[in-house]
């Protein structure tokens, strides 16, 4: 095993386990704004942590039914993000599975815990979004997968790095493309 498997193994287990869930569905997105926990007020997808025992697959569809009446289907992994919050927020580290669902089942609703909202592709509210949205919700519409890290004073996002990978039909492996920093 080489170091750096080591070193992201034995980091994970300081993060807090949990999910997000984005339905794609004829050139929409499913949000919703969060109306208690972390972000509070802000346009995300439906999510939460992960229970102990449970698959992240089962706690992103087991989050979207709590959050907006829905079961999404067609679920795939899109990627992974960690955050770390430097500002006292708790959690202060999350490591997050993203999956993108095709389907849905159920008409959205509105819930103590968050309003859905649909969205054109070309629409999505980065502005009332936390601020990493930006660099990883496109990659989710168009389909790759991706692995981000992101660091956090409160709202103010002070370094971001994404990896992203691609999938060309002639290849079997997945080109990766790296991009970091913020000024």
């Amino acid at each position: 095993m080489n170091s750096a498997a080591t070193t992201a193994t034995a980091t994970d287990a300081a993060y807090l386990k949990c999910v997000l869930c984005f339905a794609v569905i004829e050139r929409r997105i499913l949000l919703i704004r969060k109306l208690r926990g972390l972000g509070q007020g802000k346009i995300n997808g439906p999510g939460g942590k992960i229970d102990p025992g449970e698959t992240p697959m089962a706690a992103a569809i087991r989050e979207t039914e709590e959050e907006i009446g829905v079961t999404p289907t067609g679920l795939h992994k899109a990627g992974e993000l960690w955050f770390d919050f430097v500002d006292g927020t708790e959690p202060a580290k999350l490591h997050c599975v993203v999956y993108r669902a095709d389907g849905i089942v159920g008409e959205p609703k509105e819930t103590a815990e968050a309003i859905p909202l649909w969205f054109p592709l070309n629409g999505v509210p980065y502005h009332e979004m936390w601020a990493d949205d930006i660099f990883w919700i496109p990659l989710l519409i168009e389909g790759d997968r991706f692995e981000g890290r992101f660091k956090f004073d409160g709202e103010k996002m002070l370094e971001h790095k994404i990896r992203v990978s691609r999938r060309p039909v002639a290849l079997e492996e997945p080109v990766f493309d790296e991009c970091g920093g913020c000024q």
